[in-house]
């Protein structure tokens, strides 16, 4: 079944009335779509085209935003009215993309370093503090600035091109990824589990070499299986609510749960079994330096591509696009 064409109008509604309560959705849709509607009838009167009437219908409304708040009555200002939106756009997406890369990037680093525990965490809480202050106090400053400044100011009026995408109606379109999800993390599992008992590797008197140091078990095997049945659960979580902020900041502590410890039992030669890189005549030699940096800056770089791309789908699943200020 063919899914209905949604209309800028349909997208500019959805846009004003999802900030505002409950019970003014509905008062807010019709007399929006009522204003819309006269409006570009009135264009097209005058012989403009239909698309080209519903779209300056739209402009002349402005921000669906800035419309909602006067709706209810809600002030926008920083400072001064006029760059409210964009700095608090702007500020939001530097707390959710920044703030926590480079909080787990200083976790990471610390790990790697072999610095105790306590210590690591203090320091990347201390690093993430210290930058929560400077990514509001500079942003903050800037538009201050710009919002008393003379002379021609910059060009940040709305535009129908800003309109949110409007979110799916129901599960459906996630199904797919739930299915995906679930056979990967079944799969990814059943492999750590396997390698200890059924790799098909042997070493020379014909016994089976797991790939994973067998220490491993005490805790740390345990430790990511838990992890994995985590994604599960967060896989199903995402089927059912679709993505939002609670579970960004779930899908970046899953990540760093993960990540942190792997890449720490790499660096320090706990997490591969010895037997297997000798077996495998695995280039530990002078080769071996550029191939786990290779590994290490490719695992952090599919981990932050991961944290980042949930955040760009919290933000659209809101109405929003992370790749736009204006969409946010």
């Amino acid at each position: 079944m063919t899914a209905p064409t949604t209309t800028l109008t349909d997208r500019y509604v959805w846009a004003a009335v999802r900030t505002v309560p409950d019970a003014q959705r509905a008062d807010l849709d019709r007399e929006l779509r009522e204003r819309i509607g006269d409006a570009s009838d009135a264009l097209v009167g005058t012989g403009r085209a239909p698309a080209d009437a519903e779209r300056m219908a739209l402009v002349e409304l402005g921000d669906p935003a800035v419309l909602a708040a006067r709706y209810v009555d809600r002030p926008l200002q920083l400072i001064g009215p006029r760059y409210f939106l964009t700095w608090w756009r702007l500020v939001k997406m530097l707390y959710a993309i920044v703030l926590p890369i480079a909080a787990g990037a200083v976790l990471l680093a610390k790990m790697l370093s072999q610095a105790p525990i306590g210590e690591s965490f203090a320091d990347a809480f201390s690093v993430a503090f210290a930058l929560a202050v400077h990514l509001g106090f500079w942003p903050t400053l800037i538009f201050a600035i710009l919002e008393r400044s003379p002379g021609r100011a910059p060009d940040l009026s709305w535009n129908p091109d800003m309109l949110p995408e409007l979110p799916e109606t129901g599960r459906a379109g996630r199904l797919g990824d739930l299915i995906a999800s679930l056979v990967f993390l079944t799969l990814f599992a059943i492999l750590i589990i396997w390698q200890g008992y059924g790799a098909p590797v042997v070493n020379p008197i014909g016994e089976t070499v797991p790939v994973l140091s067998p220490d491993l078990w005490s805790f740390w095997i345990p430790w990511f299986l838990v992890l994995i049945g985590l994604e599960m659960v967060f896989a199903a979580a995402i089927y059912a609510w679709g993505w939002n902020w609670w579970l960004a900041v779930v899908n970046l502590l899953l990540n760093i749960a993960f990540i942190v410890p792997a890449l720490w039992l790499f660096t320090t030669g706990q997490l591969i079994n010895p037997e297997f890189l000798d077996v495998i005549g695995w280039p530990w030699g002078e080769a071996g330096g550029v191939v786990t940096t290779i590994i290490v800056f490719g695992a952090i770089a599919v981990t932050v591509w991961d944290v980042i791309d949930g955040v760009i789908k919290t933000v659209r699943g809101r109405g929003g696009s992370a790749l736009s200020l204006g969409r946010i």
